[in-house]
């Protein structure tokens, strides 16, 4: 598979890496508090015919499988990513994804979690009974803590049942960060 590597810079939050193909978005990792190196000129692109970093768990829309979807524009979803990242109501419920050979579990839970508003929280119980698992919470767990769609899958929206839980390397100082910038202030620690 041909694969886009776009890399970007989001002064104040960090460094993300987006692979595209030209129709879904195949990875978007972000690394929080990351600089670009001294003397950069720009965020570096490139082409390459290899997998992503972390690879996928296959979720494309159905409607994007029946119809021929439009070409993907890296681009232009860096600067939506940007824009999220400056407080704007920016959604993407609507970019394509895909999560390469994932389980009906994980398509569930994607599409679920996709689901969820902006502004709003659900605990990782709800986000599995919502995906039609109830009882499977700590799978969902997991399956966030894995996510290789930063954002694109909200993952800063799923929390513990007695307080705002964990978010990975990133620490729930950014949890609370991107929360903030959605209106959720309101959350225990």
């Amino acid at each position: 598979m041909r694969a886009k590597h776009t890399s970007y810079a989001v002064p104040g939050w960090g460094i993300g890496e987006l692979w595209t193909s030209e129709v879904a978005v195949l990875a978007h990792e972000f690394a929080f508090g990351a600089r670009p190196p001294e003397g950069a000129q720009g965020p570096p692109t490139g082409t390459l015919d290899a997998e992503p970093a972390r690879g996928g768990h296959g979720f494309v829309p159905k409607e994007r499988r029946r119809a021929a979807p439009p070409e993907l524009d890296p681009d232009e979803l860096v600067a939506r990513v940007a824009a999220f990242l400056a407080g704007a109501d920016e959604g993407f419920d609507d970019v394509p994804l895909d999560l390469g050979d994932g389980t009906p579990f994980q398509h569930a839970v994607a599409s679920a979690l996709r689901a969820v508003p902006r502004g709003e929280v659900v605990s990782y119980t709800e986000l599995a009974a919502l995906a039609g698992h109830p009882g499977a919470q700590r799978a969902v767990g997991t399956f966030c803590a894995h996510n290789p769609f930063a954002f694109l899958l909200p993952c800063h929206r799923v929390v513990g049942s007695n307080g705002i839980g964990g978010y990975g390397s990133a620490g729930i100082a950014v949890k609370r960060r991107l929360l903030a910038l959605e209106g959720v202030t309101e959350l225990a620690a």
